[in-house]
Formats: structure tokens, C-alpha cells, sequence
């Protein structure tokens, strides 16, 4: 206590003092001495070790005076630290017993042995050149890199033995090897409805070049083996599996196979699908091209089985006998143009879907038959007819129809309601007749009233007949018209044992005293028959005909059939018709009643035909249609 007030009062810090004499107590004059001799030590280690890795050095570029430096390659074989002679001596070894393996495709391997080519060494002095060349003081240079060398004169063979050999080598025979084929697209495959890409097949053709210099540079450097496929030697397939070109052909195929069509009819169904479709494909290179004409033919084919018009019907007569109606163009019909195209479009587009197939016309219903419970049923060997609508008899009535003993006999058969008119005028050769109700159904033959007639059905049709339409009560013509509509069927046949001579008035009323035909050349007045009394019923001897109605023939006879655009477009004539109803018949509003030509058999295309049967359904109608 007494040294440290001592030291403070001399001004001296109490704890830096201390602090520096801990560190000079900290080392000792016997510490020093130590210390010293350990660096010293060190130092002399430093010295030597440097010595020695100077005389190592040395050393070395002494050994690579007469050896190959580090890293040295001598035509593919390591020659490093080696001198000439034992270079030679290396190469001397790898030369007894060597051969050649030679790997190729689809071949059992083949061996090449010395003897087989004449191997033996040869050297003129380029190994000693190239230890003459090298400086022995980079080798720690060489350490980092290598050096490569190749000299033609150290291992030699016969250059016609060795091409004999590889000539006759089993995978070089031409009658064994296989050319290449070029990947492509695959069979269509059923189970998955579609194509997929076949893989090239590399074949085991050799190119003969290729293979002698991958034969010549193995043997050269000393290989053991040699792979012709790693060294280029087949020719290879011009396209592969991976093509794009490939690729997008395949992806097109499936797009078109993968369309998917179900057609319904009624309650059966059809289905169009792939394994349809790809019958119809064929490549063009890179491009695929859908034959449109199998499509119509497929459609064609759908129509032959489901189309219903123009063939025979059965029906199952008020009378309570089945009849066979085999003509008329009654039924269901499909529009071959219009479905084949959509059938093509469909397939490029790769779409699935279901649907009805375009229809030119359609018929009531699929099943047992194809007329509905909506129809007239016209029989014509009992002058009678039934309206029958939703299955509920709705009129039935006497009519008289076509004049058998002119040739104008109403013929058989099942048609489609062509139109309704009212107010029309039905024309022929200087004759313009006024009608309220016109429904034709077979060309210009067609339902309509005859207020001219007093009496209906028996056997005035014989000699006394119309030029082929139904004529008719008017309340009855006005019945049939207020229910029946565009398309509806109307069926005509002959029922044998229904024959009947007796003819029937009108229920609406008497007939009135008897009055004239029309003029021939002045249209009678339009007053609606079913509000009114008819006209006096002619005798049956009377001929009704050409005053009346005329056949469509500019002649006046029955040959010449009429203008499919006259009926559906009549001309207007002009006339007073007492009575006009746009609004019923869908016709222009205004003074005038349309004129349309009626009545006529059309003996150049069957009875009662307008149009010839369509080409596409000619086939499966059968004879007389």
C-alpha cells in the first residue's frame, strides 16, 4: 500500500504500470533463449526443405533428358516417364497376342488377330525425335497438361490383308444386311380408335468406307474393340420418330378418327366412327386427304336402309283389311348433298355429336309405319274417303275422282299434303275454274270442293270422273282443309269387294233445281259451297270433265306433267271471288284467286307422278314406282 501511494504521488497510473510489468514478467530471460533457438530451427528446416525440392527439380529434368515427359501420349498409348526402349519394349508387349474385336449389329462378334493383318512394329527414329524435341526442364509444366503425339511408324500391317478381312467379316455380307426404314404412321388400331407413330427401324446396312477406317484407326492405336455403330458406319432413316412433320400427320389422323356421329332414327340408332372414318383417309406425303365421295356413299347407304318414301307401305284400312300401298313418294327421305357434307365437315373438325341426318322431307314417325295417325285414307274402289286426325276420325265422306274412261283414273298410292290453298283456280286449256279449299298431293292432282256436283261415291268416277283430283262435298273440303296441314299423307289404294254403284248426296242439303256447267271461259262466282246449297248433281252419263277441270297438257290430255313451280307458285288470275281468307291460306291479301293447274296422270313416270324418282333412291323401289 505504502509503493502504491508512493507511485501515485510521483504521478505514475496506478493500473498501465501494472498492466505493463505483467507483460514484462511474462517473458523470462530463460524464455527468450528458447524462443529464439525454435526459429532458428524452423528457418534451418526452410533451408533444407528448399534445398531439397531444388535438388529434386534437378533431379527430375535429368530423368526427362532420355524418358517422355509427364502426360505423354504416343499414337493413343501412354508413354509417360518411359524411355525409347521401354516405349518400345510397351509396345513390343501390346503387339504379342493382340486382336480386334469387332461389334456390329445384329452380327455375333468378330475377331481381327495380329496374324490376320500382318501386325507387326516398325520404328525409325520418331520416338527418339520426339524425347529430342521436348525440354526436360517444363516437365512441372506437364504435371498440368498432356501432349499428344502421332507418328505413322510404329506398328505396321498389310494394308490388302486387312481390307480382305474386314470384307469378309459376316456383318459386310450385303445378303444380310437390312436397309433402314423411315419411322411412319401406324395401322389404324381398332381397340383405341386411333394411330400412333411407328419407329424408324435403323437396319444393319454398312457403309464400307466407314468401316475400314474405324477398323484401320483401332488397330493403329491398339484398341481391343471396336463398335461400328458408335464410328458412323450404318446408313441411317431419313425420318425419325420424332419428326415433326411426322408428329402433326398422326395428330390430323387421330383428329379425323376421333370424330364420332350418332345418328338417331326413331328408336334405333346408327354410329359413324373411326372405325368407318379411317376407310375413308389416305396420306399424301405429309398431308392427309378424306375421300368424300366413301362419306356420300356411307350417307347413301343410311338413306338406302332409312329413307321410307318411294317404298311400299302396309296399312290397316277402316275396313278392317290390310292393304299394300307400293308407290307414292310418302316418307321419309335424307338429303344426300347436304348430309355428306356435313358428315365431311364434321370429321375434319374431329367432333362427336348426335344427331338427325338434313332431311329433303320427313314422315310422321319411325316405327312400324311412317304415316302417323294423321291422314286421309282415300279408297278409291269405294269412292270413300276417312280424315283421321291424331288417330281420332275427324270426316269421312263420298268423293268422285279421276274419269277412268278418259285415261284420268286417280292413282294409287301414299303422298305427302303438297300445300293448302284457299281460293285458288284451277286451270287448264281456255278453262278457269274457282275453288275455296285446294290441297294438292300428287302434282296437280289434289283434294278440293266441287259445289258443282249434287251427289258423290258410287260409280260416277267411271265416265263422269275428274281429270284425277278428289272431289268433294264442300263442307267436307272445308273440314279436311281446317285440319290437315303441309306434309300430312294421303293414301290412295284399291280395296277389292268395296265396289258400290250407289252414289250419296250431300248431308248438308238437298240438291237444288239443276243448273248449267260453267262457261267455258268465265270463272263461276267464289261463294263459299259449305254456307250455301250445292249445285245440282250432274246425270253419271253427263261428262263433267273439261268444263270443270283439264289435264295440265297444252292439248287438253293428260300426257304432259305439270310445272313443279306453277303449283307451288300459281299464277294469279284475276278474279271476284266472293270470299277471300288470306289468313287462312297463307296466300297475298287482295282481289285475286291463284291459278294452278290441276288433274292428269303422268303415264312417263308411273301413275300420278309429277317427279321422277330421285337417281339416289331408284334402287330400292322396286318395279312400278
Amino acid at each position: 500500500m505504502e509503493e502504491e501511494k508512493k507511485e501515485v504521488e510521483a504521478g505514475k497510473p496506478h493500473g498501465r504500470s501494472r498492466r505493463q510489468q505483467t507483460r514484462r514478467q511474462q517473458t523470462r530471460p530463460g524464455e527468450k533463449k528458447i524462443l529464439f533457438r525454435a526459429i532458428g530451427a524452423a528457418a534451418a528446416v526452410l533451408v533444407l526443405a528448399a534445398g531439397a525440392g531444388i535438388g529434386y527439380y534437378f533431379i527430375q529434368v535429368g530423368r526427362y533428358e532420355t524418358a517422355f515427359l509427364p502426360n505423354t501420349e504416343i499414337n493413343g498409348m501412354d508413354v509417360s516417364g518411359k524411355t525409347v526402349d521401354a516405349a518400345k519394349a510397351a509396345i513390343e508387349e501390346s503387339l504379342s497376342g493382340y486382336e480386334l474385336r469387332v461389334l456390329a449389329r445384329e452380327c455375333p462378334e468378330e475377331i481381327i488377330t495380329k496374324e490376320d493383318i500382318g501386325l507387326h512394329s516398325e520404328f525409325d527414329g520418331s520416338l527418339e525425335d520426339i524425347i529430342n524435341a521436348q525440354n526436360p526442364r517444363d516437365w512441372v509444366k506437364y504435371l498440368r497438361t498432356s501432349a499428344s503425339h502421332e507418328i505413322e511408324t510404329m506398328i505396321v500391317y498389310d494394308e490388302e490383308k486387312l481390307q480382305e478381312k474386314i470384307a469378309g467379316l459376316s456383318c459386310m455380307d450385303p445378303e444380310t444386311m437390312r436397309e433402314p426404314e423411315n419411322a411412319g404412321v401406324s395401322e389404324y388400331q381398332s381397340d383405341t380408335k386411333s394411330y400412333y407413330v411407328v419407329p424408324a427401324d435403323p437396319g444393319t446396312e454398312l457403309i464400307a468406307a466407314n468401316v475400314e477406317r474405324a477398323v484401320r484407326d483401332a488397330v493403329m492405336n491398339l484398341e481391343s474393340e471396336v463398335a461400328l455403330e458408335a464410328h458412323d458406319c450404318y446408313t441411317k432413316p431419313a425420318v425419325k420418330e420424332d419428326d415433326e412433320g411426322l408428329l402433326a400427320l398422326v395428330s390430323e389422323l387421330n383428329t379425323y378418327v376421333g370424330a364420332a356421329v350418332t345418328y338417331t332414327f326413331g328408336e334405333k340408332n346408327e354410329v359413324l366412327d373411326g372405325d368407318t372414318i379411317h376407310t375413308w383417309l389416305s396420306v399424301d406425303g405429309q398431308t392427309v386427304v378424306l375421300d368424300e365421295s366413301q362419306a356420300a356413299a356411307y350417307v347413301k347407304e343410311l338413306a338406302g336402309t332409312y329413307d321410307t318414301a318411294y317404298k311400299a307401305k302396309t296399312l290397316k284400312t277402316t275396313y278392317g283389311d290390310t292393304v299394300t300401298i307400293s308407290k307414292g313418294n310418302y316418307g321419309w327421305r335424307i338429303n344426300q348433298a347436304a348430309e355428306s357434307a356435313a358428315v365431311a365437315a364434321i370429321v375434319k373438325a374431329g367432333e362427336q355429336q348426335t344427331r338427325e341426318p338434313e332431311y329433303i322431307q320427313k314422315g310422321a314417325s319411325r316405327g312400324e309405319n311412317d304415316y302417323g295417325n294423321t291422314y286421309v285414307e282415300i279408297n278409291l274402289t269405294a269412292q270413300h274417303l276417312f280424315f283421321y286426325k291424331d288417330g281420332e276420325l275427324v270426316v269421312e265422306s263420298d268423293f268422285v275422282s279421276g274419269n277412268e274412261a278418259r285415261g284420268w283414273a286417280t292413282p294409287a298410292g301414299a303422298y305427302p299434303l303438297t300445300y293448302k290453298q284457299r281460293n285458288a283456280v284451277l286451270k287448264g286449256e281456255n278453262y278457269r275454274t274457282p275453288v275455296f279449299y285446294w290441297m294438292p298431293f300428287n302434282g296437280g292432282i289434289g283434294l278440293h270442293d266441287a259445289n258443282w256436283r249434287g251427289t258423290f261415291g258410287g260409280s260416277i268416277y267411271k265416265t263422269s270422273g275428274s281429270h284425277g283430283c278428289i272431289n268433294l262435298p264442300p263442307s267436307v273440303a272445308k273440314t279436311i282443309y281446317e285440319g290437315i296441314s303441309a306434309g300430312d299423307p294421303v293414301l290412295c289404294y284399291h280395296l277389292s269387294g268395296t265396289e258400290s254403284k250407289k252414289s250419296s248426296k250431300p248431308a248438308a242439303s238437298k240438291p237444288a233445281a239443276t243448273t248449267a256447267a260453267p262457261a267455258p271461259t268465265t270463272a263461276p262466282a267464289m261463294t263459299d259451297p259449305a254456307a250455301t246449297a250445292p249445285a245440282p248433281a250432274p246425270e253419271e252419263t253427263a261428262p263433267v270433265g273439261p268444263s270443270v277441270e283439264v289435264p295440265p297438257g297444252e292439248t287438253g290430255g293428260p300426257s304432259a306433267a305439270p310445272n313443279p313451280a306453277e303449283e307451288s307458285s300459281p299464277q294469279e288470275t284475276p278474279v271476284s271471288p266472293a270470299e277471300t281468307s288470306p289468313a287462312d291460306s297463307g296466300t297475298p291479301e287482295g282481289p285475286t284467286a291463284p291459278s294452278v293447274t290441276a288433274g292428269g296422270d303422268k303415264e312417263s313416270f308411273g301413275p300420278g307422278f309429277v317427279d321422277q324418282v330421285p337417281e339416289e333412291t331408284q334402287a330400292p323401289i322396286g318395279p312400278g314406282m
